[in-house]
């Protein structure tokens, strides 16, 4: 909408606040920072929330493969021949055969409970995720089949370092003459590797396959074998092909099915922040209503004169449309601003108020990430911004509709 000169100036005049009209204008202030901080705020959540969802797949994903195959009765056997043939679908970028098994973990006279994967060097090396941040050791050690490698957060939990020793109990026990034992092997750490993800950085022990395959009494059979795609997004289109290849040698199951329930939460969740946040928004709106009608109330002497000196319905509506419409411009326009500042360097600021006030604002065993990520959409930030102008402007145009129906001779005739 293209105001006039003389629109413009009495719209600006309007805008002014003066000492009469002091509530009006507190109002309308309410009003801006309202929606200031609605679309401030909900641009930060929906960044937070797009990148811990992100974050949380690359590392699922990064660790754990897009397509699983599991023994359905009983240990995969013969593993090498099917590995060669998964490889051969379309779509398939490496199978991994690996044996999976949970065990208690003790060193130095602590004990955690844990999950060892026993997978071949190369395969180990193969995954970037897991590969480029070991912190301390090497794979060559694990490429030697004599050590384990296992998560920073577990390292802290039993108090181990590069070289110590740790114990692994399984729950499955040795029959002996005297009773059931628990089996239990003690193996050199060789290294440490932190992925940023709690869950695999305190319960996640990878041993060499061969050394997993004795310790679980898998004899030439692994339980699982880990597809990797070419595109994880494709994992069900690919899944099919996958079972007609394995038959009856084990059952198939593809990511989504089986983090299905987790990142469906996180999806609902991020539907209804969206919509309590628009509800701040939404009560912004309201405000500027108020404070126009009041406006209106109190400009009606001013509106009745402008109307006998010749100007139209028309530019009534638009000089307070345009009054009530600024304060939601200029909102949204500070809100954006700053929720994309914000939003951009969210885990610094975080780090800043830990350090400050001494608090834990992102605790990584509730979070499962060690970082506060976050992600700026920008197709969700400009719907966003013009969720918020809609909504401004709506409620502009009943105060200014007003303001133009008014009737000069009967607002003049007692004057």
């Amino acid at each position: 909408m293209i105001l006039s000169p003389f629109e413009r100036l009495v719209a600006i005049r309007y805008l002014g606040a003066r000492k009469q009209e002091g509530f009006i204008s507190i109002v309308a202030l309410f009003s801006l920072i309202g929606i200031f901080l609605g679309v401030g705020t909900l641009i930060v959540v929906m960044s937070v929330m797009n990148g811990f969802r992100d974050d949380l797949l690359a590392r699922i994903l990064g660790v754990n493969g897009h397509v699983t195959v599991v023994g359905q009765r009983a240990p995969i056997t013969d593993f090498d021949a099917l590995v060669g043939q998964i490889s051969g679908v379309p779509g398939v970028v490496q199978a991994t055969p690996l044996v999976e098994g949970q065990v208690m973990v003790t060193a130095h006279g602590y004990g955690v409970g844990a999950m060892v994967r026993g997978l071949r060097a190369e395969d180990f090396a193969s995954r970037p995720l897991l590969a480029d941040n070991i912190i301390a050791g090497s794979i060559d050690e694990f490429a030697k089949g004599d050590g384990v490698v296992i998560g920073s957060r577990l390292a802290s939990k039993l108090r181990v370092v590069l070289g110590d020793d740790i114990t692994l109990v399984s729950p499955q026990g040795e029959v002996t003459a005297f009773g059931t034992v628990p089996r239990m092997k003690a193996y050199p750490v060789v290294g440490i590797f932190e992925v940023g993800m709690y869950e695999y950085d305190s319960s996640f022990v990878y041993a060499p396959l061969e050394a997993a395959q004795l310790f679980f009494r898998y004899r030439d059979s692994v339980s699982h074998i880990e597809i990797m795609l070419d595109d994880a997004d494709r994992a069900l289109a690919v899944r099919p092909g996958i079972a007609d290849v394995v038959g009856d040698a084990g059952v198939t199951y593809e990511w989504q099915r089986v983090n299905s329930s987790f990142f469906a939460a996180l999806i609902v969740e991020r539907n209804v922040m969206f919509i309590i946040l628009t509800l701040i928004i939404i009560i912004a709106a309201f405000n500027i209503i108020s404070s126009q009608i009041m406006l209106v109330q109190d400009k009606a002497r001013g509106i009745a004169i402008l109307r006998t000196m010749g100007a139209t319905q028309g530019m009534v509506l638009r000089i307070f449309f345009a009054t009530g419409a600024s304060v939601g411009v200029l909102g949204t326009a500070v809100g954006a601003g700053v929720g994309i500042l914000f939003a951009a360097y969210i885990d610094v600021i975080r780090v800043w108020i830990e350090t400050v006030f001494n608090v834990n604002l992102w605790p990584p065993e509730v979070r499962f990430l060690a970082q506060m990520p976050s992600k700026i959409d920008s197709t969700e930030t400009i719907l966003v911004i013009a969720v918020a102008l809609i909504l401004t402007f709506l409620a502009s145009l009943y105060p200014a509709w007003k303001a133009a129906r008014l009737d000069p001779v009967e607002v003049l005739r007692y004057e």
